[in-house]
């Protein structure tokens, strides 16, 4: 199964890449693209190698072989932080956030970097999770789980991506913040100024926010289609525990 895009400048490309960790290959021969104004879901069991496809766009895990383009440019061979500033913004697994800074301290550490251009989003970062402004004072590490995970996509949006990554951003979380996720994917998609990197094991989640998925086994990609056809067969053969 293949996905049919209709535009022929894909955001980032993905080719051929391999990874590891500690000489063992995680990452065996991975291709991949991400449309310009889409959002690409990356599913799979548990250890399958996609953690580790998003370490090594964004420049945090060594390579083998393989290239990856962001615009048109071969950033491969970047230093992580070069890669950021060319428009990559990611969201770990965990959250990652500073937890004895105030929640105002963390974001004003995204605009501090990413100056007027990020300043310019920090009230859509305000109108998507609200209860931010409502807890600048607090420190990050006394929020809940969820609103950690608000926190942490708000201060990457402030970098002013135009490619976002996320992590497993539903995990552990409550279902009311899920569902403020999901509408805030798909506000940022109806904005058309970035694409977003999904790897999520809430499958109804996934299919609902993403327009196209890969599927991964054994650190390959197994199947990919657009997510209206994510059938049961495939979850069930792919993807059920």
């Amino acid at each position: 199964m293949s996905i049919e895009n209709s535009n022929p400048t894909p955001l980032l490309t993905v080719e051929d890449l391999q990874a590891s960790y500690d000489e063992s290959l995680i990452l065996r021969g991975i291709s991949m693209e991400v449309p310009p104004n889409s959002v690409v879901a990356l599913l799979g069991r548990n250890g399958v190698g996609k953690t580790t496809l998003l370490r090594s766009i964004m420049g945090l895990v060594p390579q083998v072989d393989g290239t990856i383009t962001f615009d048109g440019k071969a950033i491969h061979l970047l230093r992580a932080d070069q890669r950021a500033r060319l428009g990559l913004g990611y969201v770990p697994q965990g959250r990652d956030i500073f937890p004895n800074l105030s929640v105002e301290e963390n974001l004003k550490v995204s605009l501090s970097i990413s100056g007027s251009a990020g300043a310019s989003r920090l009230e859509q970062v305000y109108e998507l999770f609200p209860v931010l402004k409502e807890m600048l004072a607090r420190k990050g590490g006394v929020l809940s789980g969820g609103q950690q995970q608000q926190l942490a996509i708000g201060r990457a949006l402030l970098t002013n991506p135009r490619l976002l990554i996320l992590d497993e951003p539903t995990e552990g979380i409550q279902p009311s913040i899920i569902d403020q996720i999901e509408d805030a994917i798909h506000t940022l998609k109806k904005e058309g100024t970035l694409s977003i990197i999904l790897v999520e094991q809430y499958l109804d989640f996934a299919k609902a926010a993403s327009d196209t998925f890969y599927i991964f086994e054994r650190g390959a990609v197994v199947q990919s289609g657009s997510s209206e056809s994510l059938s049961s067969a495939l979850i069930e053969q792919y993807l059920t525990v």
